[in-house]
Formats: structure tokens, sequence, C-alpha cells
């Protein structure tokens, strides 16, 4: 089969869906209200604009002014692996198996090099507090001219990194040391999710080897979770996804843990609080009165390994309503100077974020606080501006979603595809 062929039956190889310039005028004004009731800010004030343009110019030699002051690994074997239609390139990864370990290598864009306390930038990304996404249109957290130049880690470029690096024993995959450090790291290849599975497919591809092993690592690390009893609300994902989603958790973990163990200062902790008993009993009874659900006998006595073994056996048209009846008893997440409470979710003590500075104030905050081990005056106001914010996004995009559907478009093919406007005539 042609490339061509192959990718026609793809969602990149359908094309944007078309309106008229007339519902493209509805969706402009719907955002426009949706922006004003939300109070989401869509264009940015001159001045921060002006100093990421500025923050920008001569990039490689401000790279190469700092290269001495940190570790220098653009010889490590390092990728992307990112949607197609991704805006941010701002993770990468490295592994490595030695005799008794795995090394990961989590490499974050340097965001806090480039955005600090004293810029316009940093005030604007907390007035914003996180980036919206609505389908087929963006609000950013901060300039795209970042995400777009100096904190895109595209191939075969040198760019300044905040790294985790973590030292995973082969047993029970915990960690052995974790050290994090600023870096310059120069990736190999950006793939896409795609690519990622047809690496993994095809043993003398380049990165065939390097991908295989990840894969291997955040496998376990995935059946490991759910032992331990993380909810993991959607069963069916391909491998290049898990490859990600696990290593990501592994660093943000990393990160809490070093900042509260190893160094015991406050930072931005992602806590999310438990359902009440009587709550999870009717989510479960809902669950379990499903056409074609049985939920296990053995799992019962914890609700997230319920969950777990009951969305892998369950038919396919119920998948849906067994995600719904728990979300809707799950309380909200929320960001707090103190990780008391752990993440119920994920089944995790101690849970914040760091790998995506780029479109959250959270992960902003804990970068500053682990380059800097200085803790905000006001973290408390940030935490609450980050929570309140994040859900004034959440509700800004399930409103436009709904408006999206009111006219006719589905909102999964316009976000998957983009839209174009067709002229009338």
């Amino acid at each position: 089969m042609s490339d061509a062929q192959s990718e026609a039956g793809t969602v990149e190889g359908q094309g944007p869906v078309e309106i008229d310039e007339q519902l493209a005028r509805h969706l402009e004004n719907k955002r426009e209200e949706l922006f004003e009731k939300f109070e989401i800010p869509d264009a940015f004030p001159a001045e921060v604009l002006e100093e990421a343009e500025t923050r920008t110019e001569d990039i490689q030699s401000e790279i190469q002014s700092e290269v001495d002051e940190r570790r220098d690994l653009r010889d490590l074997t390092t990728w992307t692996t990112d949607p197609i239609d991704a805006q941010d390139f701002d993770d990468a990864i490295s592994i490595e198996e030695r005799e008794d370990e795995y090394v990961l290598w989590v490499h974050i864009a340097d965001v806090t090099h480039y955005v600090t306390p004293e810029t316009s930038m940093w005030t604007s990304a907390v007035e914003r507090a996180n980036t919206v996404y609505l389908p087929a249109y963006t609000v950013h957290m901060l300039p795209p001219t970042l995400a777009e130049t100096v904190c895109s880690l595209v191939p075969n470029e040198d760019r300044l990194a905040h790294t985790v690096e973590m030292h995973l024993g082969k047993e029970n995959l915990g960690y052995e040391t974790i050290e994090i450090y600023k870096s310059v790291i120069e990736s190999d290849e950006r793939l896409t999710y795609t690519q990622a599975e047809q690496r993994l497919e095809e043993p003398d591809a380049p990165l065939h080897e390097e991908c295989s092993l990840v894969y291997e690592l955040a496998d376990r690390m995935h059946e490991q979770r759910k032992e331990d009893g993380s909810l993991v609300l959607n069963p069916a994902r391909d491998r290049a996804h898990t490859i990600i989603e696990e290593c990501m958790l592994k660093a943000n973990k990393a990160v809490t843990h070093e900042l509260m163990w190893g160094r015991g200062v406050e930072a931005m902790y992602r806590v999310h609080p438990q359902p009440s008993p009587e709550e999870w009993d009717k989510a479960l009874q809902e669950i379990q009165e499903l056409d074609g659900v049985s939920i296990p006998g053995e799992a019962w006595d914890d609700p997230r390994k319920a969950v777990n073994a009951t969305l892998e056996e369950a038919p396919e048209r119920q998948l849906g309503k067994i995600q719904w009846a728990v979300m809707k008893v799950m309380p909200r997440a929320q960001y707090m100077n103190d990780p008391f409470g752990g993440h119920h979710a994920l089944n995790f003590e101690i849970y914040g974020h760091f790998t995506s500075p780029i479109r959250r104030l959270s992960d902003l905050i804990n970068h500053w606080i682990v380059h800097t081990n200085d803790v905000p005056e006001d973290l408390v106001a940030l935490c609450d501006r980050a929570s309140e914010r994040q859900k004034a996004a959440e509700r800004c995009e399930r409103e436009y979603k709904k408006f999206l559907e009111e006219v006719g478009l589905d909102p999964n093919a316009v976000n998957n595809r983009g839209i174009e406007v067709v002229e009338e005539t």
C-alpha cells in the first residue's frame, strides 16, 4: 500500500473540516462571548510579545554561553514523541539499560531560563495560568514565539533543558537515585505517535532499539501502577501514548518527591481528594447495572481496581458510560502548597506537575522552585489561581464543544482535523 493510500485512512489524511464564512463568524463571536464570560484574555499585550521576541533572538550564541554552566547531554540519544498536530514540543526522553538498573532521562524545555518572575511574560502567565485548548483554536499561556523557537526541542539543534535523571531498580522500578539539573540537549528526531508505533514494528528502523526498551519499561510501570491501585480510565492506549504518559508521570512524581523528601520545600502539589465510600458505592452500582458489564468479585474492595478490571472486560459500547459513572463522583483535583491527602486517582502519596511549563502555571512555578530552591511568597495564591483558571478553561471548552454540536459540527473532527473557511461562491 502506498503512503498516500495508507494516510487517506487516518485523521490527518482526511483534510480539514470545511465551513463557510458565515459559520466562521458565528464561531468567532461565540469564542469572544465565552472568553468574556470566563475572563480568558485572548490577545497578548504588546510588551509581552516584544519581550518574547527579544528573548528569542540570537538563540545559538546564548545557548553556547550557557554550555559550561550546564550538563552537556548532546551526545545522548534523545527524541520527542507527540501527536501529529502538537503545538508544543517541550519534552524529550532518553533511555539506557545497565546491569542492575534502567536510566531514564526526561528533558523538559527550560522555560524558566527565559520566563522569570521579573518579566512581563511571567506576569502574563500568572494571569492566564494555563493554555486553553478549544477545537481548532488555542489561547496560549505564553507567547507562541517561545514554543516555536527556544522552547521547542526540535531535532539537530542545541536546546536548553531541565532534565530529570532517574535511576530505576530493575526489580521494582523504584527510584534508586533522582537528579534534576539544567542541561543542553540535542534531539535526534521528532516522532509522531504513528511514527513511534512504526519504529516499534520495524527492527531495522532508527530508534527501534530505544523505543522498544522504553516501551518495555513504560509497560511495566503502567502495570505496576494498576497493581498499586492507580485508576486507569483508558485501558486501550497504544504503545506510543503509554511511553509518554508513563515517563511523564514518573518524572513528575520524581520531582515532587525530591522537593518534599529531599529538600523539604513547599511546591505546587496536585492534590486529588477521594470520593466518599457512599459515592464510590453509587458509581460501582451504576456500573454493575449496565448491560453486559460485571465487576469481578475479588475487585470490590478497592473501587479503583474494580473499575480497572471492569473496563478491561466490558463491551466497548459501555466504556463511555463506565468512565462517566466514575467521573461524576470524582472531586476536582486542586493545586496546593501541601501534598496532604495525595492524589486519589493515581494513588500517589505525593504528586505535582513539572513536565509542561509552556502550558501550565504549576509546572512553571515548580521549575522555578527546583532551580532556585526558593518558594514564591504568594505560593498559596498561585495555587488557588491555577486551580481556578483550570476550572474556567474546562468550562469554556465544554460550552464551546456544545455550541459546535448545536451548529452541526463534530467537535472531535474539528479538534483532530482543524477548520478551513471556504469562500462563498
